[in-house]
């Protein structure tokens, strides 16, 4: 009697995030096509077959279409369940890993559009770095759950804006090549985790 409840709220948040997917999708797709500054939220709206005011519900503003990162879930859900016998460093490179080779082509041809669309458009630049704290406060509760310590302890808090900054120098070293930011990444935490050595 008590899992009723939650099935259709299950249901629920996975229609949810279909529908948010396909907006997605179509808005990477119309400013592949358009343009990012061409493109209207009226347009998005339109080739999604929803209202504007359905689109509001998902996002708040064309801007977030393409700063939502539907990878974020999977890397979470990854990277608690990689074994406890790896070091941090080394259980963040396996999901990078198992993440990326368990993603659908379509699923890793958006996020290629999502990650150019953001080296490439000088407006979603600012916005994205601003979201590099988010990623700090992510990485350092997944750190925390491994090491047995709080997400507010100076030394987790530190590797995590370490990671951070890793992340944010392989992206700009694969130059908006979304082909090569894998291996970028996973260049920047083998060079973590061997103490950035020069």
């Amino acid at each position: 009697m008590t899992s009723s409840p939650a099935e259709p709220q299950g249901l629920r948040e996975r229609k949810k995030a279909r529908t948010r997917a396909a907006i997605q999708r179509h808005a990477l797709r119309l400013f592949r096509e358009r343009g990012y500054a061409a493109t209207t939220v009226d347009q998005i709206a339109a080739a999604a077959e929803i209202s504007p005011s359905t689109f509001f519900r998902y996002f708040p503003t064309k801007e977030a279409t393409v700063l939502y990162d539907a990878l974020d879930p999977l890397m979470v859900e990854a990277a608690l369940a990689q074994p406890a016998e790896l070091s941090l460093m080394g259980a963040l490179r396996a999901t990078l890993r198992e993440v990326y080779e368990r993603m659908p082509e379509d699923a890793w041809q958006d996020e290629r559009d999502r990650q150019l669309l953001v080296f490439n458009e000088p407006e979603l630049r600012a916005p994205m770095l601003e979201q590099y704290g988010d990623g700090i406060d992510l990485l350092a509760d997944l750190a925390a759950r491994r090491v047995g310590r709080s997400a507010t302890d100076f030394e987790v808090r530190n590797w995590a804006g370490a990671v951070v900054g890793v992340v944010l120098a392989a992206f700009y070293t694969a130059g908006g090549d979304p082909d090569r930011l894998l291996h970028s990444l996973d260049d920047a935490f083998a060079h973590l985790e061997a103490g950035l050595p020069l």
